[in-house]
């Protein structure tokens, strides 16, 4: 009997622990990969505790959304095709390919028009199904794999998750004038993606927003064109004064209530504010502020696969600038979830499986 092994959480908030199981064997559409890159996510953590912070509500636990231990997490998966089923016909044996994880449940109106995370029933890989902390993972259907041949896995993998997710918010956002300036708030895997898909996308004025100057730095070398740290006491009035008093469009990728604080009150008239971040606690604002200053108040939900092939032809006509990667092997998944816990990560691990 052929095995594959994968690190899953058994017990909600401990570690993860080293498992064994049969090597399933795909059917129909069904697509086996050998997981060569594993990229791990912000909400990885989220997942390892078992809720989500939603503040005065109290907590979103994950069993009530369905989810069940033990399970085989990582949502960003990269690797080979090693089996197919006999129905595949847009793939092969060898292929280098990425996994689109947001799956939906193929039948609403959302999945219809490709939206799958809007879908109300996502099937998540790597949340419902299990995912990428592991040799091998099966996919459901040949659909959702994107081909990345000849493209590095490792630098392409995070592109599954916070590449399509701040693709979608910058989306939302819509385009600035030549003198209004955005701002991303938060500098880790999501906001180093979202500083270079932004200059890709001819955003120009980007001030990147962080309370940790070593990431700020970072972000100037992915092309933010200014840094504002948030510790400071004035960072509203900073944040006005570095956009020239333009500030036009925010995206947090942090999501808490300290840097919604900021954004909502640095905006200017008429701007917009995408929440992607999903640090919790409560959102708190004056609402008559929504029509004094006609503000946008809008949150974006990671990203749909036609944005992800969009995103890897951008990539692979060179017009993306690649994040800093720290490769890790997945026998240290443990350890790389304190590091990132601790903010002690710049840009994105991921594991050379």
């Amino acid at each position: 009997m052929s095995e594959y092994t994968s690190y899953d959480l058994v017990e909600w908030g401990e570690p993860f622990e080293k498992r064994y199981h049969e090597l399933p064997k795909p059917t129909g559409v069904e697509v086996l990969i050998k997981v060569t890159a594993a990229g791990l996510c912000h909400s990885d953590l989220h997942i390892k505790k078992g809720y989500m912070d939603l503040g005065q509500e109290g907590q979103l636990r994950f069993t009530e959304r369905g989810a069940k231990l033990p399970m085989t997490y990582g949502h960003e998966i990269a690797g080979i095709v090693e089996a197919v089923g006999d129905d595949v016909t847009n793939v092969k044996c060898g292929q280098q390919v990425l996994v689109y994880p947001w799956l939906g449940c193929g039948d609403c109106l959302a999945c219809q028009d490709d939206r799958e995370s809007d879908c109300m029933a996502m099937r998540v890989i790597g949340l419902k199904q299990n995912g990428g902390f592991a040799t091998h993972c099966l996919v459901e259907n040949e659909k959702y794999l994107v081909d990345i041949e000849g493209l590095d896995a490792t630098a392409v993998v995070p592109h599954a998750c916070s590449g399509i997710t701040v693709f979608n918010a910058l989306e939302k956002l819509g385009e600035l004038r030549e003198y209004e300036w955005m701002a991303i708030i938060g500098c880790g895997g999501l906001g180093m993606n979202a500083i270079a898909i932004a200059r890709a996308k001819a955003f120009k004025n980007i001030i990147a927003v962080d309370i940790d100057d070593a990431k700020l730095d970072a972000a100037l070398d992915m092309g933010a064109t200014k840094t504002l740290n948030s510790s400071r006491d004035d960072a509203v009035t900073e944040l006005q004064r570095l956009a020239e008093n333009n500030l036009m469009g925010v995206i947090d990728t942090f999501g808490g209530a300290a840097t919604a604080h900021i954004a909502v009150r640095a905006l200017c008239k008429a701007g917009r504010y995408v929440i992607v971040g999903q640090a919790g606690g409560d959102f708190q604002m004056p609402q008559v502020w929504l029509t004094q200053k006609a503000m946008t108040v809008r949150g974006s939900h990671v990203g749909n696969s036609p944005q992800l092939r969009a995103l890897i032809d951008m990539v692979r006509a060179g017009k993306i600038k690649q994040m800093p990667i720290d490769r890790r092997p997945l026998s240290e998944i443990n350890q790389a979830m304190g590091d990132l816990e601790a903010g002690n990560v710049t840009g994105r691990i991921v594991f050379d499986v």
